[in-house]
């Protein structure tokens, strides 16, 4: 169990920056977020470069094949972070993140199909509790208590859901052939590339980034330095632990991701509601409790049961 133990220190830095995010697109990047956040986000990449070099020297020496596959892995990257940062621009971090526990069901269902990994009854079982929890999230409540489909958020998460679940199943492809630091290195390097070709091609992301940067530059640096630095030891953390168990079940443990976030959600609005507030009513709070406590019990089933 202690891949699982290992796997929980990601879930949490994750945690973290889903709030970081959600605070820079309400109050510095209100006008082009989301394509300002991408470019900081691939850009800032090139600080795992020598990081990673330096704890192994070797990292250049990769079959061709595998660097193809890899940059399939940071193009995965880029598209897990738009429709996650597109959905989280109309949502609350605790609703968005639940949509997270559809990753190890989907990365059951493509370590069956790509990597030849087992499925068992109870692990179907499990799949279904853990989709039937995410449903729970998927309604908004007003003030009359009427239900309303979040269709945006659905639409978007999936996709996200989707696209990590896939990048998951790819890097551990080419790490089993290879080694996590070569991999890193590469999906990390093609990042930097696509964030400079977006700068280069992309007029109003740039035109966004730059009058971000000139407007707030000590705060944003120090807020995305932070945020992606965070981000980067979560993937570190969940690349070694991913060789150690089936995709799945570490993806699984990022099911905790979501406790995280209702919890620095609370604490947040309670003690800094000016960066960020999240809605505290009984019903809401009830509501993302009761998701967490089903995908709870599939993650339970999933790793005690099936």
């Amino acid at each position: 169990m202690s891949w699982f133990l290992l796997a929980l220190v990601a879930p949490f830095l994750y945690a973290t920056t889903n709030h970081i995010d959600k605070i820079l697109l309400e109050k510095y990047f209100k006008d082009g977020g989301v394509g300002t956040l991408i470019l900081f986000s691939a850009l800032l990449s090139v600080l795992a470069l020598p990081v990673i070099l330096f704890a192994d020297p070797t990292v250049l020496s990769v079959d061709l094949n595998n660097i193809f596959l890899l940059t399939g892995v940071a193009i995965l990257d880029l598209a897990i972070l738009w429709f996650y940062l597109l959905a989280l621009k109309g949502d609350e971090p605790s609703i968005i993140v639940v949509f997270y526990q559809l990753v190890p069901v989907l990365a059951l269902v493509l370590g069956y199909l790509i990597l030849g990994e087992t499925l068992t009854t109870m692990q179907l079982v499990a799949m279904g509790v853990i989709i039937f929890g995410t449903t729970i999230v998927s309604f908004e409540i007003d003030d009359k208590n009427n239900f309303k489909l979040r269709k945006k958020t659905i639409i978007l998460m999936s996709a996200a859901a989707l696209a990590w679940a896939l990048e998951s199943v790819l890097f551990k492809v080419v790490a089993l052939e290879e080694s996590v630091w070569r991999s890193l290195f590469w999906e990390h390097l093609v990042l930097v590339l696509a964030g400079l070709l977006i700068f280069t091609f992309v007029r109003s992301y740039r035109n966004h980034f730059l009058t971000a940067l000139r407007n707030n530059s000590v705060a944003i640096l120090s807020l995305n330095g932070i945020n992606e630095g965070l981000y980067m030891t979560g993937n570190i953390v969940v690349a070694f632990a991913v060789m150690l168990a089936p995709v799945a079940l570490i993806l699984l443990g990022e099911s905790f991701q979501s406790i995280f976030v209702l919890v620095i959600g609370i604490l947040i609005t309670i003690f800094l509601p000016k960066l960020s507030t999240e809605s505290t009513e009984r019903k809401h709070i009830a509501q993302k409790l009761i998701a967490i406590l089903i995908t709870g019990i599939g993650t339970y089933i999933l790793l005690f049961v099936a």
